[in-house]
């Protein structure tokens, strides 16, 4: 494979690891961004340059560590004890993440389809698990392929709601006063929601950096997933900030947009959730499964189907709920990830520096 598509292939699988339901479908972005009005325009503008620094960090320390999982670049930055902590920590969110999918795709299917959740979730779960037992290079392939389904998507709501007329900005502003906020301040949001993303997307990504064939490789290959999820994120944000008038308390704010577009607009939007609801599945269940056990393992496959089944137990008894109470826990906690992410990317850089000056 060139070097151009292995770079396209891990910023595709890094943006559809990120793009869950939540992204996909409008309602993170609503709280985080579009709920302060223009101002939260910039915060998603802040948001998408610490994505791209990030991104780029932990793809290249993945690399340099030839990661097979987010444990060796969790022991390079915090040491082995405190390492422990953070990994025990970050391989249950994998998990909980991986139920909240689970549910969902169930939630949506029902709302679009009229299938019953439970059969919903349980057909989501046949599929991640079926394609988690492939090899990495096959499940990095599938997340990808499904990102430019969701940005050609983007593009065509954004592109329709912004050649067409929209309230006035008091209007507007107005509006977005009344939806629910991520937080009390908009760059609070901002870096509240990227740091909750590093958590979650963080493991993925180290291991696509561990896959990847050279440093450069891995470091473009995070700037432009990156980049990628930042003009997402642009484009959603000022999409539904133009509509706020219209999506107020709205659950799926983006396929609201799309529908009034049009009815089979509507179908394909939810077609392409339900896709990017599967990638995170995906991307989650597998960085928790290769942390417990390598992924060439006899028993890796059966490991993988229990889990599956315990996680899909989980959407059945309403463990969305206690997930909900433990993402802003997962949030601060990114805070740290961040912080000291950037300092270990540093030091490997002066460390790479002194290599080369020996050599």
């Amino acid at each position: 494979m060139s070097p151009f598509k292995e770079v396209c292939k891990i910023a595709g699988a890094f943006v559809g690891v990120i793009v869950g339901a939540g992204f996909a479908s409008g309602q993170e972005i609503l709280q985080f961004f579009a709920s302060f009005g223009r101002v939260g325009i910039v915060g998603c503008v802040v948001a998408g340059v610490v994505f791209v620094l990030l991104s780029m960090a932990f793809s290249t320390m993945g690399q340099r560590l030839m990661a097979n999982s987010h444990k060796e670049v969790i022991t390079a930055i915090f040491g082995r004890h405190l390492g422990l902590v953070f990994d025990i920590l970050i391989t249950f969110f994998l998990f909980a993440i991986t139920v909240v999918m689970l549910a969902g795709a169930g939630s949506l299917l029902h709302q679009w389809l009229g299938i019953p959740e439970v059969w919903g979730s349980v057909l989501a779960t046949i599929a991640t698990v079926l394609i988690v037992c492939l090899d990495v290079g096959s499940v990095i392939a599938f997340i990808g392929a499904v990102t430019p389904f969701l940005m050609f998507m983007t593009v065509v709501v954004a592109a329709y709601v912004l050649m067409t007329p929209h309230a006035g900005h008091d209007a507007l502003q107005a509006a977005a006063q009344t939806q629910p906020k991520g937080a009390d301040q908009w760059l609070v949001a901002a870096l509240l929601y990227v740091s909750y993303n590093t958590v979650a997307g963080m493991p993925f990504l180290v291991i696509m950096g561990g896959q990847a064939s050279s440093r450069k490789v891995a470091l473009w290959g995070g700037v432009l997933g990156g980049l990628l999820l930042g003009i997402l994120m642009l484009l959603i944000t000022a999409s539904m900030y133009l509509r706020m008038d219209t999506i107020g308390g709205l659950s799926m704010p983006m396929l609201s947009i799309a529908t009034q577009i049009s009815p089979w607009l509507g179908h394909l939007m939810s077609l392409v959730i339900f896709g990017m609801i599967l990638n995170t599945a995906v991307g989650m269940l597998y960085a928790f499964m290769v942390r417990i056990m390598p992924p060439h393992a006899r028993h890796f496959r059966i490991g993988t189907a229990l889990a599956g089944v315990v996680a899909l137990a989980g959407s059945f008894v309403g463990f969305i709920k206690l997930v909900g109470m433990v993402y802003p826990i997962y949030g601060y906690i990114g805070f740290v990830l961040m912080a000291l992410g950037f300092i270990g990317w540093m030091r490997m850089q002066r460390h790479r520096e002194q290599e080369v000056k020996s050599a």
